[in-house]
């Protein structure tokens, strides 16, 4: 079979004849395609013409006529060649709505053909007219402008064809393009963005509303759509009037499903911006307070949790009005009314079921106040809300027999939310916490998940992963919160927490979960005993006695850490963190407590140490040699340090002199190949501080030099080895010996650095004398600064100005002078006014120093005189 439609100048050929040229954009059809009805010759440039007169008789039946037969002619479905001129004659028709309406009927019936699938006679008629087919499908946003209710919704029903088109019979000759193409083309030609610019023309129409927002509900499911609806605003466009009367609901239902995509197909920043003004706020609470205190149903329940999920997308955003509009007190009085009774109409009477709905939206009201409250004035609704008190109704143990409105495993799961939620809020509401006696609730809350009480955790949640069957993921929580409390160092929390006991009660913990400890598990008590190293690090830095309270049993299970089998240090699964909390307990709890320190070097806790520091990871060696350095204060310490011995029978000394060498070539330091020093003027300087540009920094900005003594660690090992006395070191080879000696000499090579600095000031000290004593100095080098000056100014002047001289002529001073100079003269208190007898002062000068005065003699006892000022 031939093809239906041909393209623009196609050729037909008759029998025994010539050929002959078809007139542009007519059909050609063959004998077969005439008997079997599907096209039928047809001049669309006839049509377009006929359209277009306007002096004829009887026009317009002749008009709508000829669209009729159109439609008739094309009712299978549009060819992609004939896409251009068919849509300009529904431009036509839909031109003479407003005059005629009864072109209503006839650009409908054109627009029902646009929703059938577009036909293509060869495979490349999708790419050869996809610009006219892209153009075409951008007309339809634009006939949205006509006033015609009936033609916008059906303009609307063609566009959702798009995406629900039906295959038809098949036509001899065609085939349907490709499902996506026509969803291809919308997006190419930016149908999104006048379909939403459409949304002005409707305010008061709601059933043309509703069908443009079905459209943009299926546009938006395109990230290219979405692009653009964002540019046109689509965000706040559709919010403002989420509130707007609708008896179906599906203005709520297809605009927050569009809201949606646009968060997560377009730029969410972008987005979020746009929802962030008083008007947008101000409609998503009066919808989200009419779901919560009016909804019951299912659907109802749900369109609620998107609302919220909505607003705590855009709650994140800072610069959100969210107190402003009341919506942030009214979140908080929604999330704590079940916990503390409340008088306020809005809540009077309402309850929670178990439903999933509810069960989903406590959660999500818990997790917005986590958001709301890193909003420094919110503070102050969360104390008035109870929000303390509220979240502390979970933090206690089960109880048998009492009635609850959850079921146990959502109660679990509030439970663990509760704790996480309060410990972003309590840091923030310390009276309210203490109020609470949080400290007391939060400490019986962890004997009991230290107990053998039986629980059976469900560990569904996010919260209760790992705490499966036990009540890991309550102590890991609740220890989570001790952390953000101690560490705030408010010392009315932390004396608080030791006069209750904690720090044995934590060191018990730790005892009874190394018992508890099993692979499938692993993750969690790692983070379990990170935590109390890191509380008790908290509570005891810098108090003796709370550190003496630590005591032997604090060192023995950080001994216990520190004989971790090197391997899992590099296995992931929190060694490292737990690591470098024992290390920071060492520093915090054991320093500066000397019989600690003297049971940790009984048990060997210098060799342990050691031992992770031969294993040679850089992000433990700086710690360690810092611990290794405060140590070395204790006497007893230098005999453990010479005594160890690694692998290969390594000794300390040889293992810090590696760990130099090592550093010195991280930083690129500059030695031969026995490790002697090749630039003397330079011996410690690195390639990093070589290409460090002079960069001015803020006064409480430490400088290059201070960071790089913090940073890299050849101060702490030259610390170490100095208090072994350089002297005497075990087990060094030849070049262990040049490298001690560049080491011995590293505070000497230090203090050059401000001999230089001296020089130079006394460089510049000598050249100022110079100038004042000296005539032809002072003369050369005012020559120097004028040339100096001259070469600094801007070279290229503009036409027409006037040129001000900014250096004074005959000046003789070689500093910068200002445009004003004041002068004062010696005061006359100090000179003694002009009739002062200088002769006098000359013979005594005042104890005291400074000017010349008047002095006066007075006779004392002895008969001696005594000069004093007058």
């Amino acid at each position: 079979m031939s093809a239906v439609v041909t393209t623009v100048m196609a050729e037909a050929q008759e029998p025994g004849s010539r050929n002959k040229s078809i007139t542009p954009r007519q059909l050609s059809v063959t004998e077969d395609e005439e008997k079997q009805g599907v096209f039928k010759p047809m001049d669309l440039n006839r049509v377009m013409k006929l359209l277009e007169d306007k002096d004829k008789d009887d026009l317009e039946e002749k008009q709508l006529k000829s669209v009729k037969k159109l439609v008739q002619y094309y009712q299978n479905g549009l060819p992609l060649r004939d896409l251009a001129q068919i849509f300009k004659i529904l431009n036509l028709c839909a031109g003479k709505i407003e005059n005629q309406p009864q072109f209503i009927e006839p650009a409908c019936d054109i627009l029902k053909l646009c929703g059938l699938p577009f036909l293509k006679k060869k495979v490349s008629d999708e790419i050869t007219y996809a610009e006219d087919t892209a153009i075409s499908i951008a007309l339809l946003g634009d006939l949205m402008k006509i006033p015609s209710s009936e033609l916008r919704i059906q303009i609307c029903k063609c566009i959702v064809d798009f995406y629900h088109a039906e295959p038809k019979k098949h036509i001899p000759g065609y085939q349907q393009a490709s499902s996506s193409y026509k969803i291809k083309m919308a997006e190419v030609g930016g149908l999104a963005k006048t379909m939403v610019q459409s949304m002005t023309l409707l305010e008061n129409q709601l059933v043309e509303k509703l069908w443009v927002l079905k459209v943009l509900q299926h546009l938006s499911t395109s990230e290219v759509n979405c692009t653009l609806m964002m540019k046109a605003q689509a965000a706040s466009g559709i919010c403002v009037h989420l509130n707007d009367p609708d008896p179906s609901g599906q203005l709520l239902f297809r605009s927050s499903e569009i809201l949606w995509n646009l968060l997560e197909k377009s730029s969410k920043e972008e987005i979020i911006q746009q929802l962030s003004n008083l008007e947008c706020l101000l409609t998503l609470k009066e919808v989200f307070k009419n779901l919560f205190t009016r909804g019951f149903s299912h659907y109802d329940r749900q369109l609620r949790n998107d609302i919220l999920v909505i607003t705590t997308i855009i709650a994140q955003n800072p610069g959100a009005p969210m107190i402003e509009c009341g919506f942030t007190r009214d979140l908080i009085l929604f999330a704590t009314f079940n916990e503390v009774k409340s008088q306020n109409p809005l809540v009077k009477g309402l309850k929670l079921s178990n439903s999933c709905e509810d069960f989903e939206l406590k959660k999500l009201l818990f997790n917005i106040i986590v958001i709301l409250c890193k909003d420094l004035p919110t503070v102050q609704l969360l104390i008035d809300g109870k929000v303390v008190l509220a979240l502390f109704t979970y933090i206690k143990k089960p109880e048998k027999h009492k009635i609850i409105e959850w079921s146990a495993a959502q109660h679990e799961e509030l439970q663990l939310h509760a704790i996480a939620t309060l410990s972003s809020v309590a840091p923030l509401l310390i009276e309210e916490y203490m109020s609470c006696q949080g400290n007391a609730q939060v400490l019986a809350f962890l004997e009991w998940c230290d107990s053998e009480d039986p629980f059976i955790s469900q560990g569904n949640s996010f919260h209760g992963a790992g705490g499966r069957g036990n009540k890991f993921a309550q102590m890991r929580y609740s220890l989570r919160l001790l952390r953000a409390m101690v560490y705030l160092e408010d010392e009315t929390v932390n004396t608080d927490l030791c006069e209750k006991g904690t720090i044995q009660q934590l060191i018990g913990i730790f005892k009874n979960i190394i018992s508890k400890t099993n692979e499938k598990e692993e993750a969690i008590i790692l983070e379990i005993q990170s935590d109390i190293l890191l509380i008790l690090s908290g509570l005891c830095e810098h108090h003796i006695q709370r550190k003496e309270i630590f005591g032997t049993e604090g060192v023995d299970i950080v001994l216990h850490v520190m004989k971790t089998d090197p391997k899992k240090i590099q296995s992931g699964l929190g060694y490292n963190v737990l690591l470098f909390s024992t290390l920071d307990s060492i520093w915090c709890c054991i320093l500066g407590c000397y019989s600690s320190e003297d049971y940790f070097l009984e048990k060997e806790g210098i060799f342990l140490l050691l031992d992770v520091l031969a294993l040679n990871q850089k992000k433990f060696c700086n710690l360690i040699l810092g611990i290794m350095v405060e140590f070395c204060d204790n006497p007893k310490t230098s005999a453990h340090v010479n005594a160890w011995r690694g692998k290969k029978d390594q000794t300390a000394a040889s293992l810090l002199i590696k760990l130099w060498r090592k550093e010195e070539k991280d930083l690129g330091v500059k030695r031969d190949k026995n490790g002697k020093i090749i630039d003397t003027k330079k011996p410690l300087f690195t390639s990093f501080q070589e290409e460090q540009k002079i960069m001015p920094l803020p006064a409480n900005c430490p400088s290059v030099a201070v960071m790089d003594i913090a940073e890299n660690i050849r101060a702490k090992i030259y610390a170490v080895l100095g208090k072994l006395d350089f002297e005497n070191l075990p087990g060094l080879s030849a070049e262990d010996f040049v490298t001690l000696c560049i080491i011995h000499r590293y505070l000497d090579f230090k203090i050059q650095a401000t001999h230089k600095q001296r020089d130079l000031a006394n460089k510049s000290w000598e050249n100022f004398l110079a100038r004042t004593s000296n005539a032809k100095t002072l003369k050369k080098a005012k020559r120097l600064q004028e040339k100096a000056i001259e070469s600094s100014k801007y070279k290229g002047q503009p036409q027409n100005t006037i040129l001000h001289r900014t250096v004074i002529k005959g000046l003789n001073t070689t500093v910068p002078s200002g445009g004003v100079v004041t002068v004062e003269s010696t005061p006359v208190r100090l000179l003694g006014g002009p009739l002062a007898d200088t002769d006098l002062a000359l013979k005594k000068l005042p104890i005291r120093g400074g000017a010349l005065q008047r002095m006066k003699a007075i006779k004392i006892g002895n008969g001696q005189n005594k000069s004093i000022p007058s």
